[in-house]
Formats: C-alpha cells, sequence, structure tokens
C-alpha cells in the first residue's frame, strides 16, 4: 500500500518539530499579547490600547508547483496560494485585509511570471483582499530555468470580542462542512508518487472525468471568504478548522477544547478520492490523514443555527456533533 511517508512526507516529524517550536519560543514570546494560542491556523496578538486583534498566516502551494512547472500552466496555482493563506486568516473570525507573495525563480519570463501574478491577484479578488506587496527573487543557482517557489503572507483584523478559538464549543453542538473542490494544495507528494509508480503522465485522460490529469489535479483551492464573512454576520461561529495538510483527523481536533471530541459522520466522498485511493491502493485511515477527502473547511455552530448556516452557504452540509469525552482523542471518524 502507498503511504505518504513512503512518498517523503512525514506527518508526525512535522508535529514533534511543532512541538519544539512551541517550546524554544514560550521565552521569547512571554512578553507578546496572544490573542490565539500556538498551533492554530493563524497568529493572532492583542494591539495596545485598543480592542483590535491583527491576525496573520504564511504559506506556500508545496509540490503542486511542479504539476504546474511540468505542463508549463501557471496560472491556477497563484490562487492556490492565496487560497492557502486567507482560508486560515477566516478561521479565527478576522477578515483579510492584506496579502503579499515571494516568487522565488530561476530567470525571469515574462509569460511565466504575469500568468503566476495574474493567478494571484484572481485569487486576491475572489478574497477581496488587496494585493500590497512583495518580492521576486531572481535565483539561477538555486533554480532551474522554469524551477520556481511561491510564498504568501495574509494579514487579518477583528475586534477582541470576534475572535473565534473554539474554545466555548459545548456538547450538542453542530459540525457543517462545506466542500472541496478538489485535493486543494495538500498531499501531492503521495499523488506524484502514485502517478509514476503507476506509469501515468499528466496529460493521461482519465475516462471517468473527461480531462487530463493535469486539469484535474491543477483545479485551484476552493477560497471560502465570502462565505465566511457572509455567515459570521449572521450567527455565531464558534469554531472553524481548514482541512489542509493532516486531513480532519489533523485540523479538526486543533480548535476542539480538552474534554470535548468531535463525531463525524459518514458521507459522500467524491468519487475523486475513491478513484484515487484505488489507483494507489491507499488504505482509507492514510487517505483521511492525507487529503481532505472531499471537505475544504468545517465550521462549527450551534445547534439552532444550522439551519441557517444551511441556507447561507448553498453547498454546505451536517457533517457530525460535538460530545463530551473522557479520554484524549478529540476525533471520531465514523467512515473509517
Amino acid at each position: 500500500m502507498s503511504t505518504y511517508k513512503e512518498a517523503g512526507v512525514d506527518i508526525e516529524k512535522a508535529d514533534r518539530f511543532v512541538g519544539f517550536l512551541k517550546e524554544r519560543l514560550s521565552n521569547l514570546n512571554k512578553n507578546l499579547k496572544q490573542a490565539l494560542p500556538f498551533g492554530a491556523f493563524a497568529a493572532g496578538f492583542l494591539v495596545e490600547d485598543c480592542d483590535l486583534v491583527i491576525t496573520s498566516t504564511t504559506d506556500g502551494v508545496g509540490t503542486k508547483l511542479k504539476i504546474a512547472q511540468s505542463v508549463n500552466v501557471h496560472n491556477t496555482v497563484g490562487i492556490d496560494l492565496v487560497a492557502m493563506n486567507v482560508n486560515d486568516i477566516i478561521t479565527t473570525g478576522s477578515t483579510p485585509k492584506a496579502f503579499l507573495d515571494y516568487i522565488a525563480i530561476g530567470k525571469i519570463e515574462d509569460n511565466l511570471i504575469n500568468s503566476l501574478i495574474e493567478g494571484i491577484i484572481r485569487g486576491c479578488e475572489e478574497a477581496n483582499t488587496p494585493l500590497v506587496g512583495g518580492e521576486t527573487a531572481e535565483m539561477p543557482s538555486f533554480y532551474k530555468e522554469g524551477e520556481y517557489d511561491l510564498a504568501g503572507f495574509c494579514i487579518g483584523i477583528c475586534k477582541k470580542d470576534e475572535i473565534v478559538t473554539g474554545q466555548d464549543l459545548k456538547e450538542g453542538d453542530v459540525i457543517v462542512a462545506v466542500p472541496s473542490s478538489g485535493f486543494h494544495s495538500n498531499g501531492f507528494s503521495l499523488v506524484r508518487y502514485v502517478l509514476e509508480k503507476q506509469n501515468l503522465t499528466y496529460h493521461t485522460y482519465i475516462d471517468e472525468f473527461g480531462k487530463e490529469l493535469w486539469e484535474i489535479l491543477l483545479t485551484p483551492t476552493r477560497i471560502y471568504v465570502k462565505d465566511v464573512l457572509e455567515l459570521k454576520s449572521k450567527i455565531k461561529i464558534k469554531g472553524m478548522a481548514h482541512i489542509t495538510g493532516g486531513g480532519i483527523p489533523g485540523n479538526l481536533p486543533r480548535v476542539i477544547p480538552d474534554g470535548l471530541k468531535a463525531i463525524i459522520y459518514s458521507y459522500d466522498i467524491p468519487d475523486l478520492f475513491l478513484w484515487f485511493q484505488k489507483l494507489g491502493n491507499i488504505d482509507k485511515k492514510e487517505m483521511y490523514k492525507t487529503f481532505n477527502m472531499g471537505i475544504g473547511f468545517m465550521i462549527v455552530v450551534e445547534e439552532k443555527d444550522r439551519d441557517l448556516a444551511l441556507k447561507t452557504i448553498k453547498d454546505a452540509f451536517v457533517v457530525g456533533h460535538i460530545e463530551q469525552s473522557k479520554d484524549s482523542g478529540k476525533i471520531v471518524l465514523n467512515d473509517v
């Protein structure tokens, strides 16, 4: 069976590194008035002498870039770059206010870099977030011609009493799922590993989906900003999770307090993930901890607000609820 670790990505080792960082930064950050716990989807700190919280994120697109570079299609990964950052920012209850990009590239080519920037601008337009600056580093001795890497940075803002941490979750709260647009920007080391083992190229036509593989894989990450901000204007959102690397088991527990757990119901997994699971002979548990499995964002609301949440975000659906728990596990996946 194929695994993410076999493809070169060790999630457990990454989690240990986060623990190391938390320990090492405790003294350095002791005077910072943090509004969000370390390990949240975004950093947040209080602005002195006012009730505002500034939030910030940084993220990239990962090895999905290798696919874009292989097929010379660069106008979608810029959208991914914006999405990975703004989707993290909104989990805190804040509104993204500024985005910056960093492009490291072997050689600046007009068509390539213009295509990248067009994608970033499209993502910012969709997120209603200004692109306020950035940096382009031409590094011919570091990257080959046609190679590049991307990093994004986002700043958000909200009032102190609007910050969302998940700390007031309670038994009976409802978990609402918002669908993903596909793999988004996580798990591509495993995707590429499986395709190589199966001798499939990015131009292989997949009958089940009526597209070549690259078209499926480069589908941009869905941006949830407008949906979440509209919902926030109508009801109290108690917790939010952006389902990225680590899948549902690695992300939803980040907003669940001790003493509680999430019960996730069985739901209709999109055909793309079922097809890929079969193609790579991947264990279901491995799939869930590597990919979003069709759910890109999760929102916890009170039971009384569930119908309004579903009415506001048209394709959302209820996928679970919160229960009390005496053990250390914070999530139960009924489908695994």
